[in-house]
């Protein structure tokens, strides 16, 4: 019998109840306060912003059999310290999971040390981080470091599939910047942009992880899930 795929989900947190939510598949998360501090229960990855809830049910729509855990950066709004995002990387690296959606990231070259020596654990120990490469065409860390799984947008590409992306410039692939549709609300009126192209990106990846036993551990994991997600999704 297979293990579940983990994945981890830096974010604001998750309102369990949610209907769009697989709260069964969820496993107990934590938060990282601003200046790194880990604080784990439930009450401290309640979702206050909405955004990590539709973000992890983009990734819970397409891979459902994935055991999800939230991991709040985001308290009372879409901002986080370096220190934050770098320590719940480290304990996400230190817990094993799979893969790692970030649908966040900074512009500002002065934290692309510190991500790319935090992303280049991540490879070395098989730990797929998922984020966005660019914000408006300026790279963002650690989405556009060479050891992490670029994310970048194709409004023009339907959500259930993704698109090669341009390499040189950090994207491994494209899609589509639109969450898990609510009834009711027009496209326009919800959520959208890279945050969701990147969980959308997770999610394909988890459904095409699932069952595979025959990808390599360490350091060529990354680019044997490029393979296979490319093999899995793209059209």
């Amino acid at each position: 019998m297979f293990e579940p795929i983990r994945i981890a989900v830096i974010d604001s947190g998750v309102q369990a109840q949610h209907p769009h939510i697989l709260a069964n598949n969820l496993d107990p998360g934590f938060a990282v306060t601003r200046d790194g501090t880990v604080l784990s229960g439930p009450k401290f990855t309640q979702d206050r912003l909405g955004h990590g809830t539709a973000v992890m049910a983009a990734i819970q729509q397409w891979s459902p059999q994935a055991r999800c855990t939230p991991v709040r950066v985001f308290d009372d709004a879409l901002r986080a310290s370096p220190r934050a995002l770098v320590a719940a990387l480290g304990h996400c690296i230190d817990a094993g999971f799979d893969l790692v959606n970030l649908s966040l990231g900074t512009t500002n070259t002065a934290h692309q040390e510190a991500f790319g020596a935090v992303a280049m654990l991540a490879r070395e120990a098989g730990v797929v981080l998922v984020a966005a490469s660019d914000i408006d065409g300026t790279p963002c860390f650690p989405g556009a470091l060479p050891d992490v799984l670029g994310v970048g947008l194709d409004w023009d590409c339907p959500r259930e599939t993704c698109v090669p992306g341009d390499e040189t410039a950090g994207i491994c692939f494209q899609t589509s910047g639109h969450p898990r549709p609510i009834d009711g609300v027009p496209q326009r009126r919800n959520l959208h942009g890279i945050s969701f192209a990147v969980a959308n990106v997770t999610g394909f990846a988890g459904r095409a992880l699932a069952g595979v036993t025959h990808l390599p551990n360490g350091p060529a994991r990354l680019d044997a899930l490029r393979d296979l997600l490319g093999a899995s999704y793209v059209k």
